[in-house]
């Protein structure tokens, strides 16, 4: 899946080498060790084929604003798998699990602005976009969901 263009497109110029990929892997692991929290793979429930990817993590990002004590939202699916709804399942199923877990804290993403895809599934799911910010020099619009109910 991270050596597919069509997945990376809007993460980066290349596709993820098969080093890069285990590295990945390992964050993920290193997630669930360390912080109790990470990504979970994402598989149709029909017939248990691989779909992606969905989590929270913190990555320590440097970009301004901070999102420093906000667990940070991610999804990635295989190109087979985009446009069928899974994207916007997952991310309510690990949603709901991170309000059980979180204690009502608020959580973020990252999109690049012109992923308007993941934009309508973050909207979707509660998020709603803060600010637009830089990271590594790139745009980024910056969603926050906050499971609180409004006053």
């Amino acid at each position: 899946m991270w050596a597919d263009s069509t997945v990376t497109r809007y993460l980066r110029a290349q596709p993820f080498t098969e080093e890069e990929s285990w590295t990945r892997f390992l964050r993920y692991a290193g997630h669930w060790a360390l912080l109790g929290f990470g990504y979970w793979l994402v598989e149709e429930k029909a017939n248990g084929r691989f779909v992606g990817e969905v989590g929270f993590a913190d990555y320590k990002r440097e970009m301004q604003p901070s999102l420093a004590g906000m667990p940070e939202m991610g999804w990635v699916l295989a190109s087979h798998a985009h446009g069928k709804g899974y994207a916007t399942e997952a991310v309510r199923a690990a949603s709901a699990w991170g309000d059980a877990h979180f204690v009502l804290a608020k959580s973020a993403c990252v999109i690049a602005p012109e992923n308007l895809a993941s934009i309508r599934v973050a909207s979707k799911c509660g998020y709603q976009e803060l600010t637009c910010g830089l990271y590594r020099g790139d745009r980024v619009t910056i969603l926050v969901r906050d499971p609180r109910p409004p006053r």
